[in-house]
């Protein structure tokens, strides 16, 4: 795929750059970490051990600090704001463009903020906070509230006369943005009709009406997939009252999908996509405790559901020594079934509208999964034990455990989501206590009555 290229370069610049570190290298270090990217240099920060990660720090020119930690995670960002004194962080940050700037005023120190707000002019100080008062998961707290705004009653070279004498211009570009005499949003005209119309033509007539503003508190989700449904660069945001307040562009949604993707891949191991890689191993403990606590309470339920086979187990050895394969089985079926609800669900495709349909599709590709398996499983049970009751129970069980989990991995999302709880966090506990319960039950259960 053509995204693995820029991933590879980057994983051998972060090889290349350990083995100067182990060597102290440092000149080489220095030259090649201040040709990064800041996204890039932060990406290797976070890559490093503390003692490392500080000397880089201190590698690095001052020029590029300030967005290098715009780039890195909370509490990575954090520790480096911590060590920093108060001068170097206003040095840092004042030449944030706002956007970034709010990102992460509120991690700075009061003194350093209030410092920040001070050398601001009336204008920046009112667009910073406007920009503050929305959720950083909003519209509102992604866009960047610099926006050119151009008049609909004006032709294409006023504009362009504008625009020159400027003199500089946000970027990406895009499209510029109409409003009318209150600031309420008329439309986009696109940056090619700028350049190739007649300059004589007015802003009105060139306008695009159809493409809708997005509102501030719209969900940062919701603005990455509006963003991909219509290819835009860049989208206009208006309050409540169709007022143009400021643009989000590609570069911000990119990083909307990065976050949702950590997110996604750490949330379903009950881990946080802020924590820091190379945290002190006492407070990683203390985080991952939570979770493993929780899969303990959930594996004593499903081994107090064994507890009333005792008997059964006693008398006949091949059910205990087969009994993990059914509880495996429906853990993997229903693990790729709440893949797929929790992927549907993040990008809007799946909801209580089409949970009937998804939830008899999931129910047919598990009769026709159990089918297969069961036959396979029988037969190797009978080659194992030469037995054709046991290998019938566990063939019973095996289809009774992939429907479970088919259907567990539908609803338990589903159920997640209505009571307001994170389902990437909690479905894959949940689910695994269903198809280990289901599956031990529904084995040793069949074995009591057929076998013993």
């Amino acid at each position: 795929m053509p995204e693995a290229v820029p991933n590879e370069a980057t994983e051998k610049e972060i090889h290349s750059l350990n083995l100067a570190l182990d060597n102290n290298r440092l000149g080489e270090v220095e030259r090649t970490i201040n040709s990064l990217p800041a996204a890039e240099i932060a990406l290797f920060l976070e890559s490093l051990p503390k003692d490392k990660r500080n000397k880089v720090w201190d590698l690095i020119d001052s020029e590029h600090s300030g967005e290098i930690l715009v780039h890195l995670h909370d509490e990575v960002r954090t520790r480096f704001i911590d060590k920093m004194e108060p001068k170097e962080l206003v040095s840092a940050t004042e030449s944030l463009e706002l956007d970034d700037l709010a990102d992460i005023i509120l991690d700075l120190p009061k003194e350093v903020s209030d410092e920040l707000l001070l050398s601001m002019d009336n204008n920046n100080r009112e667009l910073l906070k406007r920009v503050l008062s929305y959720s950083e998961d909003s519209a509102g707290g992604l866009m960047n509230p610099d926006v050119i705004t151009i008049r609909p009653d004006v032709t294409i070279d006023v504009v362009l006369r504008y625009i020159r004498m400027r003199g500089t211009l946000p970027t990406p570009l895009g499209d510029l943005f109409a409003v009318g005499r209150n600031g309420h949003y008329r439309g986009r005209l696109d940056v090619n009709d700028l350049l190739l119309q007649d300059p004589n033509t007015k802003v009105a007539d060139l306008l695009d009406l159809k493409a809708p503003a997005i509102l501030a508190t719209t969900p940062a989700s919701e603005v990455a997939q509006d963003f991909e449904h219509h290819d835009w660069i860049s989208a206009p945001v208006v309050d409540d009252n169709n007022t143009l307040i400021g643009r989000i562009t590609v570069d911000d949604i990119v990083d909307v999908i990065r976050d949702e993707s950590e997110q996604t891949v750490m949330r379903m191991a009950g881990l946080d996509e802020e924590d820091d890689m190379f945290a002190p191993v006492l407070i990683s403990s203390k985080r991952r405790a939570v979770w493993l606590g929780i899969n303990l309470l959930t594996a004593l339920a499903a081994a107090f559901s064994i507890g009333f086979f005792a008997t059964t187990l006693e008398r006949i050895v091949a059910l205990a020594i087969l009994m993990p394969v059914v509880a495996s089985m429906g853990g993997i079926a229903g693990s790729q079934t709440l893949t797929l609800m929790i992927r549907g669900m993040a990008t809007g495709q799946v909801g209580l509208g089409n949970a009937k349909s998804l939830l008899s599709r999931e129910f047919a590709i598990s009769i026709f999964n159990s089918f297969i398996w069961a036959i396979v499983l029988a037969g190797i049970t009978y080659l194992w034990f030469k037995d054709w009751d046991i290998g019938m129970v566990i063939a019973f069980a095996l289809t009774i455990n992939l429907i479970a989990g088919a259907l567990a991995g539908v609803i338990v999302p589903l159920i997640l989501r209505r009571l307001s709880i994170d389902p990437a966090i909690a479905g894959g506990v949940v689910l695994t206590t269903v198809t280990d319960i289901v599956g031990y039950v529904s084995f040793l259960g069949l074995g009591s009555i057929y076998l013993v």
